[in-house]
């Protein structure tokens, strides 16, 4: 046993554990979020998918705080997270969307099919997420879509073309910001979204008939998070294009 391994306490340990069993209990808000959008219950629906985001948003920094990778070096925490991420990002809302109706009624399973192939490819790539904590495409948001398809109301052609450019965007090397961890404007985004969190709430408890200008106004963060991110990608592409070969 190294030195190392020593200092490691069995508290230590049953931390680890603990983060990882967070991490995995997104699958369970995402069954939960999977039943609500058979039953057709929306407001169910989306508030296990938020809780399944919060999870999400909140594991790593617990992680990291415990050390899950040099207390549990043979346990791969990142693939639990894209297990769980891709369950609850890409499966559950794109089940919701065809249960609901939001996507054309002529061919549903071909709008369900290209997000859940585009982000099977997208959580594939080596690349998926650069070393300075960026996304790399579209970072299969789908819950957050399919949260807008719901309240927006918009025809079933234009959410499946909606669907169609998302699919096509994880396929384009654009970076987008990793919230919770990429260093330019962290604490604004952070901060931003956690009013967005509360936010969503208003419009949760409002449904099924949200009010329509708070609908608009809730748009402030993904339009914030859209425009930051291709602000900092061109940044990054100018600078690469400036450094001597």
């Amino acid at each position: 046993m190294t030195t190392d391994a020593r200092r490691i306490t069995p508290l230590r340990y049953a931390a680890a554990w603990a983060v990882h069993a967070y991490t995995a209990s997104g699958t369970i808000a995402g069954f939960l979020a999977l039943q609500a959008s058979f039953a057709r219950q929306p407001r169910t629906a989306f508030l296990w998918m938020l809780i399944a985001v919060v999870i999400d948003a909140t594991d790593g920094t617990l992680a990291r705080a415990v050390e899950v990778k040099r207390v549990l070096p043979w346990f791969d925490g990142a693939k639990l997270d894209d297990i769980v991420d891709y369950f609850t990002f890409v499966i559950v809302p794109v089940a919701f969307l065809v249960q609901l109706e939001l996507v054309p009624a002529t061919a549903p399973l071909f709008f369900a099919a290209l997000p859940l192939l585009a982000s099977g490819y997208g959580f594939c790539q080596a690349a998926a997420k650069t070393s300075d904590h960026f996304f790399t495409g579209f970072p299969s948001y789908w819950n957050i879509l399919a949260f807008y398809l719901y309240v927006g109301g918009l025809p079933t052609w234009a959410n499946g073309l909606l669907i169609v450019v998302l699919s096509v965007c994880v396929f384009i090397p654009i970076r987008y910001i990793y919230p919770t961890r990429t260093i330019p404007f962290r604490r604004m985004t952070n901060v931003l979204g956690v009013v967005w969190i509360g936010v969503l709430l208003v419009l949760l408890a409002q449904l099924p008939t949200p009010s329509g200008w708070f609908v608009l106004f809730s748009l402030y963060y993904p339009v914030y998070y859209t425009v930051l991110s291709f602000y900092l990608h061109a940044q990054a592409t100018r600078q690469e294009r400036t450094v001597p070969a």
